[in-house]
């Protein structure tokens, strides 16, 4: 019972560690910043297009780092997912941040790239190993309370934009046969346009779709703008709700 209890109480230490991030926590602070370090030192050999020693053994400290976080992630799940149990263990691997950890960790295990070929296109992975900063970002934890409480009105959006793009898409192919050599070719423009980004490979040549293409334009702003601003607005909600707190 003693060695049980042992055992239970390093698990919850390392979990506090890992996965709470408290101020009074030296430890766990040391363990984010150190962390934060390795992913920034994992994703300069991504920058360079050559390879050499000095790259080589940078990759394969810091996926060791980023194996030992997984693991120490995955057997602490049930202190995470307090109310799941045994279960925990098995759902842990299929959240984000997990995925994120994987697609992070795999690209860089030398072994499985010489033996399967599928392995060699997970290389292409790597960039992943950006995303697992976002781990420590208590903005994007922010970002992420804001869409999920506003989740009504941004689908809402999205419900409208995803209408918009269909109609103008299927108005100017109907408008400029010509131009466009499938549906999806007006699917790709009414994007570029609704997002007034432009690209100009993919353009109107008659009056009739130029003009309704100023009107795609005009509307894409307004569109747009919706998400943005209902975003902001929730994003400031919170920092005030926090801000109060922290006053308390």
């Amino acid at each position: 019972m003693v060695i049980v209890k042992g055992i239970i109480s390093m698990r919850k230490r390392i979990y506090e560690i890992v996965d709470i991030a408290k101020k009074t926590d030296k430890s766990s602070s040391i363990y984010d910043y150190t962390m934060l370090l390795i992913i920034v030192a994992s994703i300069v050999p991504v920058c360079f297009k050559t390879s050499n020693v000095l790259f080589i053994w940078i990759d394969r400290i810091t996926v060791l780092a980023f194996i030992l976080d997984y693991i120490f992630r995955w057997v602490t799940a049930d202190f995470k997912f307090k109310d799941k149990g045994a279960k925990s263990f098995l759902l842990y691997p299929f959240t984000p941040f997990a995925i994120i950890d994987l697609l992070s960790i795999l690209p860089s295990l030398t072994a499985l790239n010489m033996g399967f070929k599928l392995f060699r296109l997970l290389r292409l992975n790597k960039v992943f190993k950006v995303l697992k900063i976002l781990r420590y970002s208590k903005s994007f934890d922010l970002i992420l309370n804001v869409i999920m409480k506003e989740k009504q009105a941004l689908l809402a959006v999205c419900y409208l934009a995803g209408g918009y793009i269909s109609l103008s898409a299927l108005i100017m192919f109907s408008v400029e046969p010509d131009s466009f050599n499938s549906f999806f070719d007006a699917i790709y423009w009414a994007v570029v346009t609704l997002t007034t980004v432009g690209y100009g490979d993919i353009y109107p040549v008659s009056n009739l779709g130029r003009i309704f293409g100023m009107v795609s334009s005009f509307m894409g702003i307004a569109i747009v703008a919706l998400p943005t601003g209902i975003i902001t607005a929730g994003y400031m909600n919170e920092l005030n709700r926090s801000d109060n707190k922290s006053n308390r």
